[in-house]
Formats: C-alpha cells, structure tokens, sequence
C-alpha cells in the first residue's frame, strides 16, 4: 500500500469559537456560514453567547432551504416569493435548483421564483392567508474561483460577519472551512503524484474521510440534505476530472480507464481526518445461488448476488459468461426461440438497483411465452455492484457514485479497446442473437445530486441534478426513427395502462423539475416523458433505455421501481413483436 496523505483537519467551527471567544469579541455580533447541521451550530451559538458574544451560525450549504426549515413560521403560509441572483459564472437555474426541493416542502402554498441581479441575496416575501406580509434577504455565500478541472466556478463558501467591536474593526469576508479544505488537500495530493502514462493507474484509490457534515432528512419523499453525500460526489467525480486532464482527455469523458476510485465518507463529531492510500483490490468471495428472502416482486432493496445467481439459473436457456476486471461473472443466459430476438440488460451502472430485478421479473414472464428469444444479464457491472454494497454497509441513502463504473474506472458500455471484459457480455449477445432491440434499464439519483465544491450542479450531468419522473430514453440508427416512435408510442401507453399511479408519480415529480429547473416543454407521451437520439454510437439498431429514479429508494418505493422496470421490458418487446408481425 502506498499513502498518498494522512492528516487531521480541525474543526472550523471549533475554530471560530475559539476566535470569536477573545475578548476583542465581547459585545460584538457575529454572523457565520459554515457546512455543519443545526444542532452543531445552536452549540457553537450558545457557546459564544457565554463569552458575551452575539452569534448566528447559518448553513452555507443550501441557505435558502435552512432560512425555511429553520427560521420561517410556515404555518398559514400562503405564497412565497423569491428573487434569485443571476450570475455570469452560472447558470440561470443555479440558485433556483440550490433551493430545491423548497415547492414540495411548502405544501399547498404558491411558490415564485422571479430573476434578480448578481447580488448574492435571496430577496423573499412571505404572504400568509391572515393578510400578513413579511420579508427577508437571505445570503447565499460563494466565491468565484478556477477549480481543480480549470473551471471557473461559483461555489459555496464559508463566510464571516462581524460588526459591533468596541475598536470599530468590521469584518466580511469570504472563509474556507475544511470541507474545502479536505476536498482541496485530497485533489492536491493526487494531482502531483507520479501517474505515469498506462491506464490503469492502480488497483483501487481508497479515499477514507471523516468530517462534521449536516444529514438532514426533509420529509419530503426521499430528499435529503446531506454535505457527506455531497463530499462523496465532488470527490468522486474530481478526481476523475483529475486524471481526465492528467491523461489528456476531456472532461466528462467515460472511456478513461484509471481504476477504481473510492471515497468513503463518513460523520463525525469532531475533527476531520483525511486518509489517502492506494490499495490492491480486496479478494473476491465465491458466489452460491440462494433463493431466500421475500419473492422476487416483493423485494425492498438490492439483490444479493446469490439471489442473482439464483434467479438466473432459473430462465434457463444457454448459460455464458463474462468476467469483470476483479474476476466476477456477469452472468448470462440466451434464451433461444422462434421470435424475434432481443437483449434484457440491468446495472450497467451497478449503483442503479432496480433494474437489476425489473430484467429477472420481465425473463421470467419472457421465458414461458410461445418462441421466446432473449439474451438476459440482468446485472452488467459485478465489480461496481460489490462496491455499492460495500459502500451502503455506512451509507445506504447516499448514491454513492463511486459505484457507478466498472473497477477499472470506466463506463464499461464506451470501453475503447480489449479487453473487454464486462462488454463481452454485450458483443457476445449480439453476436449470437442477431438482436436487433436492446432494453437496457437504468436509474438516477431519487433526490438531488450536487457538487458543491466545483460549481454546485454536477458537471456534465447538470439536468440530472433532481428527479424528474421515470422516462425513456430511445437511440436508434438512422433510417430507423419509425420504428423508434412506434416502440415508445406503444411502451408509454402500455405503461400508463399497466403500473397504477406512474402517470401521477410522473406529474407530480415533473412539476418540482419544472419549477426549480426553470425547464417547461419536456417532451411526454402518455404521461411518460420521453427523449430521441439518432446516431450510429449504438450496436444495434434500436436502443431502449429506461430512467427510474431509484438510487437510494427502499420498501414500496423501490418496489414501485422495479415494477415499472419490469413492465418496460415486457411492452418493449411486446411492442417489437408486433412491429415485427405487422413488417411480415
């Protein structure tokens, strides 16, 4: 193993208190923004007052939200409105995003967002049903800086006030904390270390962070406020940018083979500690089928690998195998018939569990129809998969990212050259299936996605920032667009049908993206959104890609998921039947 960095980072609300406790401080007022949670902060708070000192600790993450959570009476709240900053260094829905899911948590009471200047203030009016009005300028603290990638972003910062001294000194400025700090220390340890040019840099970049973070359920379906599944996020993907621009691609881009990266993030009560180490890849335990535990259409949560097993061998068919980078199986079968054929695909990107068990559902009903003819792997990334369990053992509501690509650090459906390893579970189905449709079911994140350190929105994936309903996704070659509305006309109004309540799950979570997102005319059809890509970047000639927003969902609401998932495959191939009788 080598280390790469082992530190401790105090504390800056400690910090801060120890600073503002002097006696240059007594009488004065002290405004503070910081990424900590509330119960952190009224300590600090009462601390202070016991020095003589007047304090407010605010949350520099999502200030908006808090000012509702923690300072506004919402009971016969009526209308809101908010003035938002515009800024040249963001983008417009920047600040309304950063206020998400503010329309949900308000209940039955109107939401306005109307489009400031560059002064950094929220500006809000409050309207209650008994007449009164009340207004209040909340602060959104940022900085403008060039970031790790060569961007230059708008970010939330630490930030102090202060006014009230006897000697007249004022204070107003911009502060790091050490959740910048940590960010920034890790980044920089990785950047200067010697790469070298051959991909894969390592095995496994183990990142181990405890830090003071905010975990804040919010009550409203599954959102939560949480600055250590923020962290995870901008580490994650930072470094990825990191060895993106090390290796002369662009940013953003999926081929890139580094290995495997993995941020551990974890809270504490105290100060943060920073370990930086690279790691050989843990050994691989041997998987026996097991088919314990509720059935497969009662599942609450990710399958275990031997239930996976399990219900593999039971489609039958013709098994094959490919094997991952750490030496697990994806497991395939092809189940060969009279009908046209097609490929059933789940967990490409392993931290999206739902299809996984959508694909063994569909298959199972596909197996006993007249001339079945399908090629299933229902889980495509094993090394991600074992990583998202791992991961959940500390943080099962975070998205956890970091599972998301195979072990060798890249999205395993844009691997450029051999070997293939988890693709060959693709180019061997097409291969001998002739299949001209491939369902590949995917999920994202159930509440909102940020990287608060580089810019706030995640980059490259900026519309995925917050739920927007289950939707499909088509690519398909040109010459084929016919074909490609025919499969989604007929697939949405079979799911519309089929999954009670999706077309108002749909609504009502389009509606909150429609809001915050300041985005209108989204593309629906039959209640389903819906989005078309022609191109040649595809194998086949007809792509289906569901969307459901399942990461970090449990109990109804993952089986709510998998339900959807599994009526998506069964009405594309239903749909791709009937094209294929009426082409006859």
């Amino acid at each position: 193993m080598t280390v790469l960095l082992d530190r401790v980072i105090d504390r800056t609300l400690d910090d801060w208190v120890r600073e503002f406790s002097a006696e240059e401080y007594r009488g004065a007022r002290v405004q503070a923004w910081l990424f900590e949670d509330e119960t952190a902060r009224r300590a600090a708070e009462r601390r202070l007052a016991a020095a003589g000192v007047t304090a407010v600790f605010r949350s520099a993450y999502k200030p908006l939200v808090h000012f509702f959570l923690e300072e506004v009476d919402r009971d016969g709240l009526e209308a809101v409105v908010v003035r938002y900053p515009v800024r040249q260094e963001a983008v417009q829905r920047r600040f309304t995003l950063e206020a998400y899911p503010l329309a949900g948590m308000l209940g039955d009471a109107d939401l306005e967002f109307v489009a400031g200047d560059a002064d950094l203030h929220y500006e809000v009016t409050l309207t209650y049903v008994d007449g009164r009005t009340e207004t209040a300028r909340v602060f959104a603290p940022n900085r403008v800086a060039e970031d790790h990638a060569g961007v230059v972003n708008l970010s939330p910062t630490g930030w102090v006030r202060v006014e009230g001294r006897a000697d007249g000194v004022e204070i107003d400025e911009a502060r790091t904390t050490e959740f910048a700090q940590v960010f920034d220390e890790i980044v920089g340890a990785v950047r200067v270390h010697p790469w070298g040019d051959k991909e894969p840099y390592f095995e496994r970049l183990d990142i181990r962070v405890d830090i003071p973070a905010i975990e804040c359920d919010l009550h409203y379906h599954d959102e939560v406020i949480s600055t250590v599944e923020a962290l995870h996020e901008d580490l994650y993907f930072g470094l990825l940018e990191i060895f993106q621009r090390h290796s002369r691609r662009p940013l953003g881009n999926r081929g890139l083979q580094p290995g495997q990266i993995v941020p551990d993030v974890r809270r504490v009560d105290g100060p943060a500690r920073v370990r930086v180490e690279l790691k050989p890849f843990p050994a691989v335990a041997a998987t026996t089928p097991d088919g314990t535990g509720a059935p497969l259409d009662q599942v609450d949560g990710a399958l275990s690998f031997g239930r996976i097993a399990y219900e593999m061998a039971l489609i039958g068919g013709e098994p094959y195998a490919a094997r991952t980078r750490q030496g697990r199986p994806v497991l395939c079968t092809y189940v060969k018939g009279a009908n046209k054929p097609v490929v059933i695909s789940g967990g490409q990107h392993a931290n999206e569990t739902s299809g996984v068990v959508g694909a063994l559902r569909a298959a199972r009903v596909l197996k006993d129809q007249p001339g079945a003819h399908f090629v299933l792997f229902a889980s495509e990334n094993p090394d991600g998969y074992a990583l998202h369990r791992e991961l959940c053992q500390h943080n099962p509501r975070h998205m956890s990212h970091a599972a998301r690509y195979s072990a060798l650090g890249d999205d395993l459906a844009y691997r450029e050259r051999a070997p293939w390893y988890e693709r060959e579970a693709r180019r061997k189905a097409y291969e001998i299936s002739g299949a001209e449709l491939h369902i590949n079911l995917h999920g994202y994140p159930a509440h909102e996605w940020t990287r608060p350190l580089s810019g706030y929105l995640p980059r490259s994936f900026e519309l995925w920032t917050v739920p927007k309903g289950f939707f499909l996704v088509m690519r398909h070659h040109p010459g084929w667009l016919d074909e490609a509305n025919t499969l989604l006309s007929h697939v949405t109004a079979r799911l519309a049908e089929r999954v009670p309540g999706l077309v108002e799950y749909n609504a009502r979570q389009l509606r909150m993206f429609e809001t915050h997102a300041l985005q209108r005319n989204v593309d629906v059809m039959h209640g389903i959104p819906v989005q078309r890509t022609e191109g040649v970047g595809e194998d086949v000639p007809l792509v289906l890609i569901s969307e459901f927003p399942d990461e970090t969902v449990y109990g109804d609401a993952f089986r709510f998921a998998h339900a959807v998932q599994t009526e998506t495959v069964l009405a594309g191939v239903e749909a791709y039947l009937a094209m294929t009788d009426a082409d006859a």
